[in-house]
């Protein structure tokens, strides 16, 4: 089988975090990206295991499934984000919905996102609706990838919008491509099974 150096130690000390703790514990306001191109500014009132309950100035308190958030980064890092956010047009207009089954979404595996970070290679995430994020992955947990733009601007991209995920020549990395193509085994990182007999 194999493995990858220092992934186990990873995935405890980080998989089982989650940005939307981290956004609670702020009190801050943080810009949201919702399915149904929706853009709010708010404060993380409750986070629940489904939900969160937020503060808005528009509609006030508001219920909203986590499932319906895309990305999320801190409101003040606004001017910096949105100017680099583009969008796939072909994607926007299949009209996706968010996917609310685990078993049918686009998983992207743990195994190619680590070597990932280690190579600091620039990767094109597209999202459900069309949003095109390029950066750089600089950490991930069961639920979220964090990534960095250009500039070191971070934003957290919620694993359950994900559409694609490929680098600059068109690789993909997504879960149904690289379950064959295992690119994971060329990192450095890689030990095979008779280096670790």
């Amino acid at each position: 089988m194999g493995s990858l150096l220092g992934l186990k130690e990873y995935l405890a000390e980080s998989y089982n975090t989650s940005v939307f703790d981290q956004a609670f514990e702020s009190q801050e306001p943080w810009e949201l990206h919702l399915h149904n191109h929706r853009i709010i500014k708010s404060k993380v009132q409750e986070n629940s295991r489904y939900d969160l309950r937020l503060s808005t100035k528009e509609t006030g308190e508001e219920l909203l499934p986590k499932t319906d958030v895309k990305l999320l980064y801190p409101s003040d890092l606004s001017d910096s984000v949105r100017p680099l956010l583009k969008t796939d047009n072909k994607v926007r207009d299949l009209g996706l919905e968010p996917i609310i089954s685990p078993r049918i979404r686009h998983h992207i595996k743990n195994k190619s996102l680590f070597p990932l970070i280690k190579e600091r290679s620039v990767l094109f995430f597209t999202l459900l609706e069309g949003e095109i994020i390029k950066g750089l992955v600089t950490g991930f947990t069961r639920y979220e990838i964090t990534v960095s733009l250009k500039g070191g601007t971070p934003v957290h991209i919620l694993r359950h919008s994900i559409y694609d995920l490929r680098d600059k020549k068109g690789r993909c990395f997504l879960k149904s491509f690289q379950e064959t193509h295992r690119d994971w085994e060329k990192s450095d990182l890689f030990v095979s099974p008779t280096s670790e007999a």
